[in-house]
């Protein structure tokens, strides 16, 4: 049994990857290539030729089209074969390769795994940051060589940031401030409100001005492998809350969506919506190199937990307080998998 939801929309690829020339990207254990026909639509096929099974991701596109590298069988973007690779040989339309449902919305490529009849875009998650008029959104993209559910782990835990994130993000009144975690069916909250603190560099640098802030951590697990994070700062006395900082202050929405490759290795998709300097094109650059940097530190330790974790298959991993999101987020995997395919619901972050 895989450790991974079906009947549900993963992230394939940042609208920007996918092209003309073919993708290769293995989603939830299945080689899929990724192009774009002339019209500019999103096609997504088995990697394999139907034929010798070489990956089609290897091939000539020709047109909308895929030749085989290895024999010439040219297969067209809805799978089926449009010419043989003897040209004196008839066509034979019983010659075809598995598509897939796809779709683009909020920059990135959706790939629906699962049933393809039961492929809704409606249930797409709601990132509505990042296609929302007043915000701007960028990021980009690790593959990395750890279960996806370690990723979520760390994403509903921000503790982590005072160690491993000390030099720009972290600061010791994450250790201090109480978390609060919240379930509401498959959404998972968890919720951090530090008033009256020194704003590490970075907010400091986007709020513009020195002095006491009042920060606030609010982590969503939305089905079925992504966590957003709305994050920010206020000054002192300008009036934002837990509940209430969408003007006070500045805030962003940290998008991260973890598609699973294997047991053992993801697609980590990751980028900040702001609604700050949105017109400031250098400092989204800036940014992103910097938020770059931020995650190759968590994809070290993550890493190195993985290896850990195979080294060591006597030993299980102890959930504390901290861990109250992860653990929670983790049993909405493990129901609907037990349960299996379902009728998902749409989730969305609050605006």
């Amino acid at each position: 049994m895989s450790s991974w939801m079906t009947n549900r929309w993963y992230v394939a690829a940042w609208d920007a990857e996918v092209d003309r020339t073919p993708l290769a990207r293995t989603i939830c254990g299945v080689p899929i290539v990724l192009y774009r026909t002339l019209d500019r639509r999103v096609i997504a096929m088995r990697d394999a030729c139907p034929h010798r099974l070489l990956p089609l991701s290897m091939g000539i596109r020709e047109g909308d089209s895929l030749r085989c590298r290895y024999h010439g069988l040219k297969l067209g973007p809805d799978g089926v074969a449009d010419e043989m690779p003897l040209k004196t040989e008839k066509l034979n339309k019983a010659i075809c390769v598995e598509t897939y449902a796809v779709a683009e919305k909020h920059r990135f490529v959706w790939l629906w795994v699962g049933e393809k009849t039961n492929a809704d875009p409606a249930l797409i998650p709601d990132f509505w940051p990042c296609s929302t008029e007043g915000w701007t959104f960028d990021g980009g993209y690790d593959r990395v060589g750890c279960d996806y559910r370690l990723l979520i782990d760390n994403l509903m835990d921000l503790t982590h940031e005072t160690h491993v994130h000390s030099g720009s993000i972290g600061q010791p009144e994450l250790m201090h401030a109480p978390i609060e975690t919240a379930s509401d069916g498959e959404a998972v909250t968890v919720s951090r409100w530090m008033p009256g603190v020194d704003a590490p560099p970075f907010w400091r640098g986007a709020l513009k001005k020195d002095g006491p802030v009042d920060r606030w951590q609010v982590c969503h697990f939305v089905a079925p492998s992504s966590v957003i994070i709305d994050v920010g700062v206020a000054p002192v006395g300008a009036g934002a809350t837990l509940a209430d900082h969408d003007v006070q202050g500045v805030r962003g929405f940290v998008i991260d969506s973890m598609t699973p490759e294997s047991e053992t290795s993801c697609h980590y998709f990751w980028g900040m919506a702001r609604n700050f300097d949105v017109a400031d094109m250098g400092f989204t650059a800036r940014f992103k190199r910097q938020q770059s940097g931020v995650f190759n530190e968590d994809i070290e330790i993550l890493e190195a937990q993985q290896r850990s974790i195979l080294a060591n298959p006597d030993l299980k991993l102890r959930a504390y307080a901290i861990d109250s999101g992860g653990v929670r987020a983790r049993r909405v995997i493990e129901k609907d998998i037990r349960g299996g395919p379902g009728a998902p619901s749409r989730e969305s972050i609050a605006a």
